[in-house]
């Protein structure tokens, strides 16, 4: 894209958060260029906390942001649609501390994109391109981004069974992640439900907002959306953490058995260091891919 984007028209929707179990109810109304991705406290005086990493505060099964003690939890499925489709710039006003849980995927935000449609600004599109590898690392659990000309995936998990080893590697467009990611649903395990719930945490879930695996199968009665949906499901997750960036990303993600923590941990390392990458312009980048085809 060359230029910067917002919705055409508002769009909304209500239901329940996943981890506090609120009514919460979502408006997405366009913003001018320059603005990024707003979240905003309808019911505190429209307090506003950008979508940004600067902002992250808790990292403990879902991505939390937090401003001068303002929270907006579960925001990492809305963001992932938003960045996957390219809207730059949007108001989110919401009425609770956490966006709606909806079925667990992807896929009713990007039916809400549609519905809003995408208008076109004037301001020109500014891509962050990585420079040289960076890489966090915990255990056997690692993350990587690679210089790469697009926005590359590789996603590897390693569960216990019945899920066991997945992975998938892609580059992410908006046609790609409408149908390979956004309908795949988070996840649990039916024996860690009473753990979770005593930390204070999945109060909203049910076999409607996503899938709770037994040590031999799956409850929910209309079984995977695909053989690999938990896989696919991490990756839905870490696109919606990396765009906390808050630029359009060039580079090749590699993350293996990673979560928020390791998402988080990537961003915060990149962006804390401006030797890492550098700021282009669609016809800047174009230029430098056609000198280099030349030579």
């Amino acid at each position: 894209m060359r230029f910067e984007t917002t919705i055409q028209s508002p769009v909304e929707v209500s239901g329940t958060g996943l981890h506090h179990g609120v009514p919460v109810h979502m408006r997405m109304t366009p913003a001018p260029a320059g603005t990024g991705i707003v979240f905003r406290r309808s019911d505190l005086d429209f307090f506003p906390i950008p979508a940004s990493w600067k902002y992250v505060a808790r990292v403990i099964y879902a991505t939390s942001l937090m401003r001068q003690g303002v929270l907006i939890s579960t925001t990492e499925h809305l963001l992932s649609t938003l960045y996957s489709f390219g809207v730059d710039n949007v108001f989110i006003e919401i009425d609770n501390l956490e966006v709606p849980i909806l079925d667990g995927s992807g896929k009713p935000f990007v039916e809400l994109l549609r519905q809003a449609g995408l208008r076109q600004l004037r301001r020109k599109r500014r891509y962050l391109r990585i420079r040289r590898p960076v890489t966090v690392e915990d255990g056997k659990k690692r993350i990587s981004i690679l210089p790469h000309d697009a926005f590359r995936l590789t996603c590897d998990i390693d569960f216990p069974r019945p899920i066991g080893k997945q992975s998938l590697e892609m580059e992410v467009t908006p046609e790609r992640y409408a149908a390979e990611l956004s309908p795949a649903r988070t996840f649990g395990f039916e024996r860690e439900l009473d753990q979770l719930r005593q930390m204070g945490l999945i109060r909203g879930a049910t076999l409607e907002s996503g899938v709770c695996f037994t040590d031999t199968g799956v409850m929910n009665p209309e079984g995977l959306r695909f053989p690999d949906e938990c896989c696919r499901h991490k990756a839905l997750d870490l696109i919606g953490d990396l765009a906390l960036i808050g630029r359009p990303l060039l580079g090749h993600v590699i993350a293996e058995r990673a979560g928020h923590a390791m998402h988080a941990a990537l961003v915060s390392k990149i962006m804390s260091d401006p030797t890492l990458y550098e700021v282009f312009t669609f016809d800047q980048l174009a230029m430098r891919v056609t000198e280099a085809l030349t030579v």
